[in-house]
């Protein structure tokens, strides 16, 4: 194309100096003055000048064309990694930023799988739905929420608005498989965050707490856990559907270090 142009405005330039030649020859002939011969050979120059200028400027619609991208494009850019094409994918203002796989996820639910930070947070600066679920229910919060994705997490709760109303499988928030698993720095946002109810009940009538106790081995981040928990006001006096509070969980165990935090005022 650009060979093109130039053949173009080649052959534009002969044509104004045969013009321009043209011109000087009638001036001569008529007795015109030189003042007349320069001003035509400088509108000549002006010419093919403005051409230039013309032909080399790529065109407006060029410069706005868009790649359009096939159905799955993203998923796969995501699932290899590849932070450059997901952002030319996501640039496509027409593609679906929340598309699923097979197993219902959506590119961001896999990114935060990966703890692909990065690429999260572009998506999420896209659009992308961080309240999403997949066929087991995990939605990109969740996930991040319960598996220790802490830097991903911290994006969402600074920049996005997570639903409190959409459970995992076993009815549970954030907050408690966060505790449950012993992701301390999870814990910690959450509470700091405050939109995590501290005593939600899962299907089991487990809290945050009980699950940190109950469920745990009673080592010293759940300890730390626990603390973090009666600091923001866990109430250590809820029952679950076994009819058991955090203590009974604790004393029947022997996490005496536990029983202990639980036991204070």
């Amino acid at each position: 194309m650009r060979k093109q142009n130039k053949l173009i405005v080649g052959l534009l330039f002969l044509t104004v100096v045969a013009l321009a030649s043209c011109t000087e020859k009638q001036s001569m002939t008529s007795g015109d003055n030189s003042s007349d011969h320069y001003s035509t050979q400088s509108s000549a120059e002006e010419l093919v000048e403005t051409t230039l200028s013309k032909v080399d400027q790529p065109s407006s619609s060029k410069e706005e064309e868009t790649m359009h991208y096939e159905a799955g494009a993203l998923l796969q850019a995501v699932a290899a990694g590849d932070l450059e094409k997901v952002q030319l994918i996501i640039g496509d203002s027409d593609y679906q930023i929340d598309e699923v796989n097979d197993k219902e996820e959506t590119p961001l639910l896999i990114a935060v799988h990966n703890n692909q930070i990065e690429i999260a947070e572009k998506l999420m600066a896209a659009g992308a739905d961080i309240n999403q679920q997949d066929e087991i229910q995990d939605s990109p919060y969740l996930y991040a929420g319960a598996q220790g994705r802490t830097e991903i997490l911290k994006y969402m709760l600074e920049n996005e608005e997570p639903n409190q109303a959409v459970v995992n499988r076993f009815g549970g928030n954030a907050l408690i498989p966060a505790a449950e698993k012993g992701h301390l720095e999870n814990v910690k946002l959450l509470l700091a965050d405050g939109r995590s109810a501290i005593n939600h009940q899962n299907n089991y009538g487990y809290t945050a707490l009980i699950e940190a106790v109950g469920l745990r081995d009673g080592s010293e981040v759940y300890q730390q856990i626990v603390a973090e928990l009666l600091k923001y006001g866990a109430d250590k006096n809820l029952r679950d559907n076994y009819g058991k509070t955090a203590a009974d969980y604790a004393f029947a165990l022997g996490y005496t270090q536990i029983l202990d935090l639980l036991r204070e005022e």
